[in-house]
């Protein structure tokens, strides 16, 4: 069988993504070939892609994709061939028409999740899941901030929030956004291009703080992320889009309020597979009850994935954003 697959030979930005044909072999043992049908794009894909998060070169691109089952290696008897089925990695080499994966890699999907609605929806949901119920532990009442309000985690997290209990104030860059995140639920939404987000939040806080700020964004958000965090909360530092948080001193924490700060990463979360199949569910139940409603903002062809990565990057895009191949 012969498929297309982007992969890079050297870091960088969206230039540097090629594309090529090749035979792929049967699967191996433990594997199955999976035929994607669309293609999940995350600001991970581009810090694999840039450098920020190192991986073996050259390499494929791409963590997330749905698709169906058309060959099983040895030893898999969990899936059929013809399943429809979805992926969040943590293997690369999502952009492609096909590929080979193992079956622990893969969620089944039932009908009532379509293809597009996984591919957009599973990591992100998932990153979703973990941040919210297992890594802050929201509790009703609670004031959280999330920044990025607007982005394809942004609006999950505001979602996800709203049903948990908490008052949600989010930060976003234009009033378009504004409007996005308002329509998911965000009882607040600050321009931080024009407001001072951590006065604004100390404002409608009665000068207290949020008791979490979750912070995708990174370098360009941090320090508002300090002063917006009241004593003794924390700051889920989950995401570099502006860039990587660097040099901290650890006394800051202090002087703000004795902070809490983590950055977690989701698959730490979603390491065993009690975890990966439980935070799933969790996902595609709230999906079935429309207590969370995927945008799905922008669709490319998968070839032109570097103009994706181009539109994301410049934060020109809204809610999730997917590949077709």
């Amino acid at each position: 069988m012969i498929v297309k697959k982007a992969y890079f030979e050297q870091t960088g930005g969206p230039e540097v993504i090629q594309w090529a044909e090749a035979e792929l072999p049967p699967p191996g043992p433990g594997e199955v070939r999976m035929r994607n049908t669309v293609v999940g794009l995350n600001y991970i894909d581009t810090y694999h892609r840039s450098g920020l998060y190192p991986v073996p070169l050259p390499s494929g691109l791409g963590v997330e994709a749905a698709g169906v089952v058309e060959a099983l290696g040895d030893g898999v008897d969990a899936l059929q061939v013809g399943d429809r089925v979805a992926t969040f990695g943590p293997a690369l080499g999502a952009y492609a028409t096909a590929r080979n994966i193992p079956a622990s890699a893969l969620f089944a999907l039932t009908d009532d999740i379509d293809d597009a609605l996984a591919a957009a929806g599973l990591l992100k949901g998932c990153t979703t899941e973990f941040l919210v119920e297992r890594c802050a532990r929201v509790q009703p009442g609670w004031d959280v901030v999330v920044h990025a309000a607007a982005g394809g985690v942004g609006l999950l997290l505001v979602q996800w929030l709203k049903h948990v209990g908490a008052r949600v104030i989010g930060t976003v860059s234009t009033e378009e956004k504004a409007d996005l995140a308002r329509a998911a639920g965000a009882d607040h939404v600050i321009l931080y291009g024009t407001e001072d987000v951590a006065q604004q939040v100390r404002a409608l806080t009665d000068g207290k703080g949020a008791e979490v700020c979750f912070d995708g964004v990174g370098q360009a958000t941090w320090n508002a992320s300090l002063d917006s965090t009241a004593r003794r909360g924390m700051i889920a530092s989950y995401g570099n889009a502006s860039g990587a948080v660097n040099g901290i001193n650890l006394g800051i924490l202090a002087a703000k309020g004795s902070l809490f700060l983590t950055r977690p990463t989701l698959f730490d979360y979603y390491k065993q597979a009690d975890e990966r199949a439980a935070g799933a569910q969790r996902v595609f139940a709230l999906l079935r009850q429309g207590t969370l409603k995927m945008t799905v903002g922008q669709r490319y062809p998968l070839e032109e994935a570097a103009q994706a990565h181009r539109d994301l990057e410049a934060r020109q895009t809204t809610g999730s954003t997917v590949l077709l191949p």
